[in-house]
């Protein structure tokens, strides 16, 4: 026995496929709303000049690009199959004529299981709902989207350009057809307390079917790390850190599937938090923290959040 429970993603697609799923970094060559000038030029204040892609693959076509990211994995696995995930920018910020032959192309590779698309909620009109609506018959669809915060002033200061209710209506839109919702939150935010992320965390929980837990980088380039260098905000310490993860696992609901519970910053990048450099020790610390505290994902799903502690009826924490 581990001592500890959450929904991993790993176990989940495991079981769906009967073998370890390994995701692939792809490119889909689009850009972002909040980045052409239809919303604004600069992006979010967090996102790097390659959309928050630095390990997307990029190439000629989807399958030559497929077939260069499972070579740069090949040393670190041993038989599976793949998650083809368009991951930089925003990959439904295209006419249906420019997508559907770019994800028809990943779900025909024989060794792709499931195709994964990053995007914002309000970029998923009618029509590119209905097309993923149709390959999600073929093969398994996600749509992840990038929520970050529920709250108003954050979502301003971080210039993400869409109010909460785009939110609400995308997971809503992509229920209805079937098609399972991935929710992209930051924590760190400058300004929100722990309360606030707590409430971001729970709020997601309660309709999204996956969620991605994303530790706040700060990235050479951004406009985040002028700030940073002002000295108007300060990055999450691991410890920190694991303590805000267990605790938002433990009110996330049992069925919500885990795929993150850090983040990826290109080292060469990446200004803070530098202790996230070291993956292997975050994950080390994590676990043994979750081993420690007996976690079981949801076991305080109905408790109060006061002040950035849980508050149970019990009064366990």
């Amino acid at each position: 026995m581990e001592g500890y429970a959450y929904n991993r993603l790993s176990d989940r697609l495991r079981e769906r496929f009967g073998c370890k799923v390994y995701k692939l970094a792809l490119d889909g060559g689009m850009t972002c709303p909040n980045r052409d000038g239809t919303l604004g030029c600069g992006g979010c204040t967090f996102c790097a000049g390659d959309g928050s892609g630095a390990f997307a693959q990029s190439g000629d076509s989807v399958w030559a690009q497929i077939e260069a990211a499972k070579a740069r994995v090949a040393g670190k696995i041993k038989g599976g199959t793949y998650i083809a995930y368009f991951q930089n920018f925003t990959n439904t910020y295209a006419p249906v004529a420019y997508l559907e032959p770019l994800f028809r192309a990943a779900i025909s590779h024989p060794e792709v299981a499931v195709l994964s698309i990053a995007t914002r909620p309000d970029c998923l009109p009618d029509e590119v709902l209905a097309l993923l609506a149709e390959l999600n018959r073929e093969k398994p669809v996600w749509v992840e989207l990038g929520l970050q915060t529920i709250h108003p002033a954050t979502a301003r200061a971080i210039r993400r350009g869409y109010e909460l209710p785009v939110y609400d209506r995308a997971v809503s839109s992509l229920h209805d057809r079937g098609l399972e919702a991935v929710t992209h939150v930051i924590l760190g935010l400058p300004g929100e307390s722990r309360a606030q992320m707590l409430e971001t965390v729970r709020y997601a929980g309660q309709c999204t079917d996956g969620i991605k837990l994303q530790l706040l980088h700060v990235l050479r380039g951004t406009d985040l790390a002028v700030d940073y260098a002002a000295g108007a905000f300060r990055t999450l310490e691991l410890e920190e850190y694991c303590d805000l993860i267990l605790d938002c696992l433990r009110i996330l609901p049992p069925e919500v599937v885990i795929h993150r519970l850090t983040g990826d910053g290109a080292k060469k990048d990446l200004i803070a938090p530098l202790w996230s450099a070291d993956k292997k020790r975050v994950l080390n610390t994590l676990t043994l923290k979750m081993k420690e505290a007996h976690l079981r994902q949801g076991e305080w799903a109905c408790a109060q959040i006061d002040n950035g502690r849980i508050r149970c009826a019990d009064d366990l924490k």
